[in-house]
């Protein structure tokens, strides 16, 4: 998929982890080219995420998300050459706001009528440079006194998902509402969706990793389509604990506790005939998952009618012990090779380990950072396509 648009990206430690992610693993997936990067920080920089979701409490509560990679030098911005601008949400906002050179960065975005898209927090940033006066916006909820004393025609987000538009302004609530959130940036850069008609069941579990869930179920919806996620004795309405797994310098990956996701659909009512893809996440749910008589049926049944399995990181544990890899070719987390290997496939070396590769009806890759290729061969194989 060739890139024909490129967008910037305003990041800064502890913008929300979903707010980040999702946004730029999305839209590098559908091909638009994301720099991120943030003030005083340079390419190779890492930012620390926040994990920010509902609680017991009278405000939502935080804790350590994953470590963001900055992929380009603030100081060496050019801000003519995008089509757009990304302001993430989270706690970044809040200084972000203070800095001057970010107000008069957004200004510039501004001033050229270019889509600019702002969630959570991130409409701080506007409100600092004066960009919300007699403009239509939302933002979580305790954003708006801030919004409305700008001058903002300010509404009020009646669900977490809110979603505003105004001409070039688009404007969320929380991560719940990417889906209208993402769709709307990309249409405002010109983009249109099309073969997006499918119906995708995601399979999760306690403790699968964070963003192996989040990003594939997000950015599929983005794109129009049906997506249900499902747990096997769970209903919808109930959520799956998520664990966060990075690469911190140790000889394994790192676990932190996730967000809590909502499951959308109930695992018993699956009818696999009605889905037109399965996407398994990785972390650590696939290996009790995988000893699930249910969900070995459940997953042979997608793969004998040939229709496309994505799996990721130990994801491909439930694969190997439903005798599905037999004569495949496949890759996984480095640590899952002996599953794949004994399991009669061909192992495909994950490096770097953001790679993924596709194999018939079969996509696998090694780990969350390949997530924009994940997606995208998984777009392919459904006939989903982005153009501009």
């Amino acid at each position: 998929m060739a890139t024909s648009k490129s967008v910037l990206m305003l990041c800064g430690d502890y913008m929300e982890d979903y707010e980040s992610m999702v946004q730029f693993q999305a839209l590098l997936a559908y091909g638009i080219s994301v720099d991120a990067v943030c003030p005083g920080k340079k390419a190779g920089d890492l930012c620390r995420t926040a994990v920010h979701q509902a609680s017991q409490y009278q405000t939502y509560s935080e804790s350590r998300g994953h470590n963001f990679t900055l992929n380009a030098t603030y100081d060496e911005i050019d801000a003519d050459k995008y089509d757009g601008l990304l302001i993430q949400g989270g706690r970044a906002p809040e200084y972000l706001a203070m800095n001057q050179s970010v107000v008069d960065l957004v200004k510039k975005f501004s001033n050229s009528r270019k889509p600019i898209a702002s969630i959570c927090h991130g409409p701080l940033i506007l409100a600092a440079a004066d960009l919300v006066k007699d403009r239509k916006c939302t933002a979580y909820n305790g954003v708006g006194p801030a919004l409305i004393s700008a001058g903002a025609d300010w509404i009020e987000p009646e669900t977490l998902a809110a979603c505003t538009i105004d001409d070039n302004l688009i404007t969320a609530a929380t991560y719940f509402g990417h889906a209208e959130y993402i769709r709307g940036f990309v249409k405002a850069l010109g983009g249109t969706i099309t073969g997006s008609d499918k119906r995708i069941l995601v399979l999760c579990g306690d403790f699968m990793e964070d963003l192996e869930v989040m990003v594939p179920f997000q950015s599929f919806q983005v794109l129009g389509c049906h997506v249900d996620a499902v747990c096997p004795n769970k209903v919808a309405g109930e959520t799956c604990m998520t664990a966060i797994h990075d690469f911190e310098g140790d000889q394994t990956y790192s676990e932190k506790p996730g967000h809590e996701f909502t499951l959308n659909a109930t695992y018993d009512d699956v009818i696999v005939s009605s889905y037109d893809a399965l996407i398994i996440p990785g972390g650590r749910a696939p290996e009790y998952l995988a000893r699930d008589p249910s969900v070995l049926k459940l997953v042979k049944e997608f793969m004998e009618s040939g229709k496309p399995i994505a799996s990721i990181c130990h994801g491909q544990q439930i694969l190997a012990a439903a005798d599905l890899l037999k004569g495949r070719k496949c890759t996984a987390y480095p640590a899952v090779k002996l599953n794949v290997v004994l399991a009669g496939a061909t192992w495909l070396e994950p490096d770097p380990i953001d790679s993924s590769f596709i194999d018939g009806n079969l996509v696998t890759a090694a780990a969350w950072p390949g997530h924009p290729k994940f997606v995208s061969q998984l777009m392919a194989l459904l006939g989903i396509k982005v153009n501009f």
